[in-house]
């Protein structure tokens, strides 16, 4: 299941996880809601490979949303070692994030 991460967890996951995939979305948001399930699919295959999926809510999370100058969502950021090195902006197939996430693994 993908964690729901808040401004006051924020550091700490990014800073102690290697790949970490974050989904900036509202629940009002259609497309948001056709990517949902691919992320929760993807938090369960890649929670053992070291792999940290988690979901910003953009209603909630302003401040968040704000520091990363997100203005369309859904938006889906790819960190490694701490570092933005992805975005995409929309919906895509579950087969387009499993090649970021594995390009991330390398």
């Amino acid at each position: 299941m993908a964690i729901e991460i808040t401004k006051e967890n924020f550091e700490d996951i990014v800073k102690n996880n290697k790949v970490v995939v974050v989904d900036f979305w509202a629940p009002w948001c259609g497309p948001c809601r056709m990517v949902a399930p691919i992320i929760e699919e993807l938090a369960e295959e890649y929670k053992d490979k070291g792999v940290v999926i988690g979901k910003i809510n953009t209603d909630e999370q302003q401040e968040l949303a704000m520091q990363f100058g997100i203005r369309s969502i859904p938006t889906i950021l790819f960190i490694k070692d701490g570092e933005i090195v992805d975005q995409m902006v929309g919906a895509a197939p579950k087969n387009f994030f499993e090649e970021k996430i594995n390009a991330l693994l390398g």
